[in-house]
């Protein structure tokens, strides 16, 4: 049995995980306290990072199989 995904999908997964992610950081107020909602800013901008570098070494591996 074969996985379903391909690389290219993987990539494009990571791609758009990274790109929510990024935003979300980046869109989160500094005022979190007034919605009751508890989300750790550093926690969320190294998982972006994480996936963003998950993309990057799909990338790599898809470079290199081309070459």
């Amino acid at each position: 049995m074969s996985f379903p995904l391909g690389i290219w999908d993987l990539s494009l997964f990571t791609a758009m995980m990274s790109i929510i992610l990024l935003s979300a950081t980046a869109l989160l107020s500094s005022r979190r306290g007034k919605i009751n909602l508890l989300i750790n800013k550093k926690k969320l901008r190294n998982a972006a990072m994480v996936v963003s570098l998950l993309f990057l070494a799909t990338v790599l591996i898809r470079i290199a199989s081309l070459v």
